[in-house]
């Protein structure tokens, strides 16, 4: 098939591959999945690999993540991989202890096959009732219940449809508890009114009172927002006030819209030019946002509540060598967590924008789920790459971080690795950083396996995160590198500006700098490296495959995209084009077709070995992306080795995946890899 872009033909040979309805389609992915599955399963070693890597999954303890105080009660998240396929949501006595905890909705009881998850949860603000999310097999197509939390029962309240993978969804609790808004795409379209290919957008706000009809439900706001919007609400703490933030798409750009106490109607505070990022509300009602506008690292405002407009707003902390990323109001201060190039920290700051003092935290770490407690106290979450995530108490009175039993216990010991933090230039001279983790002892004698990951994309920063799957590749004596390349967040707005639209470009040369520096440091040498990367990161392993086929030995990419001249034919494509441009405008066109990696395969060229893991399910990165990426390989270098697996039971990276499945995964991962690599399954080449 021939395309015309701006005068420009584009020939696609594999415009059949996208229907992933058609028999011919699904016969064609079967007989990929056998090949890969042929070559895979007889990798030597793979039984004792698949063995260490079960156990490293699932023995462990069970653990507590993302915590939420409501009327007293603490809300979390428990995951115990040894004995249940998915994570569930329970009641703790306190942050202190997790002794006598229960269950408030378990989807491994709603569904024994492991395959429904939740998206996420909302507890009522006297913690009586909490709303879930519940979608199956990866698909983020949820469904709304709402649970009694004492009797664990459902009230009879299912609105379908609240949340899709396009653009999420959220709700917000009425302060009596007997009623929420919440965000749906059922009301629209009417026969009539939209065609059907608008059914996962124009999302919208309605309210529904607990026990009446849903068809009852009333119309709160979002007919006149954009296609595209992505709609996340919030409420105070007592759910008198609340807030909603307008995303146009993956833009990172926010309208505010606000709802005051006693007021009939939504109203809007700001716009998308106006540089709101995140809004939330204080202790005592009033509004706190972080804004980029005029400040590409961040500031922080401070809006009434009662009647809150951006040209009365006080600016309380302006915008530091960090990047402000969250921020928690309490009584009398205002705590931060600011990004460092990956890293990150938590500070606080009194009302007048001064500096009070750094919370401890490890020097390379990533702090997270930052939120208020009585007083100035204040929780914090803290992850390195050999350190388990941990929460805390920070008690500023006391001077002191108490541990909380939100976290989790590794089961690999990373004594034997160290963090080394490198840089290197980029091909237009930004210094670009990196991470590492390597095996103590390594020598730089450009014999070592290394495996370089990156992403680059929608201001979202790669960060120090743990994994006990990491051990893996250290045991094996593997160095792990990680890319903190533009696109991302890491530096701010203009650190991600200059990796999107028509600059995506710098981000292809960013990750590519990196791994000739590891190379020019002596860490390894071409056919020792490899690199993976999942989703926007896949379009970033497309790219270097493509651009430096002889850089590299072997490629994961994950649920990626790789013909982006089809991209926004996909639903989830159309929120992506604010970040990587439309075919639509002549220069994004041009951009685009430059480094699309399905068009830039070249027959005759030897690429480095490709596994493609995709799901059946997704419903942000169409599979049809990888499909038609492999065939093209296949057909470019017919002696090369280029695999897909396609997995029937879940969607997007793994998101919704069981146990079962994220084993399987990183068996088939790691195996190949490995395998790729020349280190050995079986066994481990370390102590």
């Amino acid at each position: 098939m021939t395309d015309t872009y701006h005068g420009v033909k584009v020939v696609d040979d594999y415009r059949w591959l996208e229907n992933g309805a058609n028999p011919k389609v699904k016969a064609w992915s079967e007989a990929q999945n056998a090949r890969a599955r042929a070559f895979l399963d007889r990798l030597p070693g793979r039984r004792a690999l698949a063995a260490r890597i079960e156990h490293l999954a699932i023995a462990r303890p069970a653990s507590i993540a993302s915590p939420v105080v409501r009327g007293g009660k603490t809300f979390a998240v428990c995951d115990d991989p040894a004995h249940k396929q998915q994570p569930w949501i329970v009641l703790l006595p306190s942050l202190a202890t997790a002794e006598g905890m229960r269950a408030v909705v378990d989807p491994n009881a709603l569904d024994p096959s492991g395959q429904t998850a939740f998206d996420w949860f909302e507890p009522s603000p006297d913690g009586s009732r909490v709303a879930v999310s519940l979608s199956r097999g990866g698909s983020e197509n949820g469904t709304l219940h709402v649970f009694d939390v004492v009797s664990g029962r459902e009230t009879g309240d299912v609105i379908p449809r609240v949340q899709v993978g396009t653009a999420g969804g959220s709700v917000a609790w009425a302060a009596d508890g007997k009623g929420l808004w919440y965000t749906w795409y059922t009301r629209y379209p009417h026969e009539g009114e939209r065609p059907r290919e608008d059914l996962d957008f124009y999302q919208q706000v309605f309210f529904h009172e607990l026990g009446r009809p849903v068809a009852e439900d009333r119309y709160a706001f979002g007919k006149d927002l954009p296609r595209i919007a992505e709609i996340f609400l919030r409420s105070s703490e007592d759910g008198r006030r609340h807030l909603a933030l307008v995303q146009n798409g993956d833009s990172g750009d926010f309208a505010l819209y606000a709802l005051p106490e006693g007021a009939a109607t939504w109203k809007v505070v700001t716009t998308f030019a106006d540089g709101i990022v995140d809004a939330r509300f204080g202790p005592d009602g009033s509004i706190w946002a972080i804004s980029k506008k005029g400040a590409p690292r961040r500031r922080v405002l401070r809006l009434s509540a009662e009647d809150p407009a951006l040209a009365s707003a006080r600016a309380v902390v302006d915008q530091r060598p960090g990047v402000l990323e969250a921020i928690a109001p309490c009584r009398s201060r205002l705590y931060t967590i600011e990004a460092l190039g990956g890293k990150s920290r938590v500070r606080s700051y009194d009302f007048e924008g001064n500096l009070v003092e750094e919370v401890p935290a490890p020097a390379v770490s990533a702090a997270g789920d930052l939120f208020a407690l009585d007083g100035d106290r204040v929780f914090y979450g803290v992850a390195t790459f050999v350190e388990p995530y941990t929460g805390y108490v920070w008690d500023p009175a006391a001077k002191t971080a108490s541990r909380t039993v939100v976290g989790r216990r590794g089961v690999a010991d990373f004594s034997d690795a160290e963090v080394v933090e490198e840089s290197t230039l980029s091909k237009d001279g930004t210094r670009v950083p990196m991470f590492l983790l390597e095996p103590k002892g390594v020598r730089r004698d450009g014999r070592n396996p290394v495996l370089l990951t990156g992403y680059g994309g929608f201001g979202i920063s790669t960060t120090p995160a743990y994994s006990d799957l990491a051990h893996v590749y250290t045991e094996r004596g593997v160095v792990l590198a990680f890319a903190i390349i533009r696109g991302g967040g890491e530096f701010g707005q203009e650190w991600h500006d200059a990796g999107r639209l028509t600059r995506k470009q710098n981000v292809f040369d960013d990750f590519l700098a990196c791994a000739r520096r590891l190379v020019e440091l002596g860490y390894t040498k071409p056919e020792r490296l490899a690199i993976e990367g999942g989703s926007n990161g896949g379009l970033l392993m497309g790219a270097a495959l493509t651009q430096a086929p002889k850089l590299f030995r072997a490629v994961v990419s994950h649920v990626g995209i790789y013909d982006m001249l089809r991209v926004e034919a996909s639903p989830n494509g159309q929120f992506n084009t604010v970040e990587f441009g439309t075919v639509k405008v002549p220069d994004q066109f041009k951009a685009l077709y430059a480094y699309s990696p399905y068009h830039r395969v070249r027959n005759g060229t030897r690429y480095p070995a490709v596994l493609m893991p995709t799901g059946a399910n997704d419903p942000r990165v169409d599979p049809m992306q990888s499909r038609k990426m492999i065939a093209r390989l296949q057909a470019a270098d017919p002696k090369g080795t280029f695999l897909l697996r396609t997995s029937g039971s879940t969607g997007h990276g793994g998101i919704g995946a069981g146990v079962a499945d994220v084993v399987a995964l990183a068996t088939d991962v790691d195996a190949f890899v490995l395998s790729q690599l020349g280190v050995p399954l079986a066994g481990r080449s370390r102590p």
